[in-house]
């Protein structure tokens, strides 16, 4: 690994987020979905930045697979890996929130230390964290992308929920029950949690 850069300075710009914000119409923040391979992070997120988008709100969404495509394909799944993988996606979604954005990331994220990672590089009601709870059995039922099936075979190491652990959050902002309640169930309890606390005002 080469040596980190010295004589890096932080460069101030004319523009605050305070500015965007107060210009976009809307607080900005991160809404960082977690949970289990299939439990429904992606499809949550999907329907959940249509709706705001369609409300007005200045959005993007930061998902696992794609990130992957891109500045992330140069790393694997070893808890090193991994750890990097959420480090670079908080880096992301904090520079975008600090470009007045509301930006939702679906990453399974299974250990909590990482994910409180993120959650320290944002200021106080930047971060919410939505739990998709779902349990193995229903997400390996699923299996959309038939990756449980190559994890029980062998053929994909340290699989969340497999052979790798997923540290469930323990006082997660939201806890969203995918395995009993409908996509559009849920995405209104997102909705109403944001309205409660005053999050879609700037």
């Amino acid at each position: 690994m080469s040596p980190k850069a010295t004589n890096v300075y932080w460069q101030e710009t004319k523009i605050s987020k305070s500015d965007r914000i107060k210009k976009l119409g809307h607080k900005s923040f991160v809404i960082w979905f977690t949970g289990l391979s299939a439990a429904g992070k992606t499809t949550i997120a999907t329907a959940l930045e249509k709706r705001l988008f369609d409300q007005g709100a200045h959005t993007y969404l930061l998902d696992g697979d794609n990130m992957r495509h891109g500045l992330n394909k140069d790393l694997g799944f070893s808890a090193a890996d991994r750890e990097e993988n959420i480090r670079r996606v908080g880096e992301v979604a904090g520079l975008m929130v600090d470009a007045g954005l509301v930006v939702l990331t679906a990453f399974i994220s299974p250990f909590r230390a990482h994910r409180e990672q993120v959650r320290n590089l944002l200021q106080q009601n930047e971060f919410i964290e939505v739990f998709v709870k779902c349990s193995l059995e229903v997400c390996e039922k699923r299996d959309p992308k038939g990756l449980y099936q190559k994890a029980r075979k062998g053929e994909v190491r340290d699989f969340t929920g497999i052979d790798s652990e997923y540290e469930a959050p323990l006082s997660p902002e939201l806890i969203l029950d995918s395995e009993n309640q409908n996509i559009s169930d849920l995405v209104e309890q997102v909705v109403s949690y944001l309205k409660q606390n005053d999050y879609l005002s700037s």
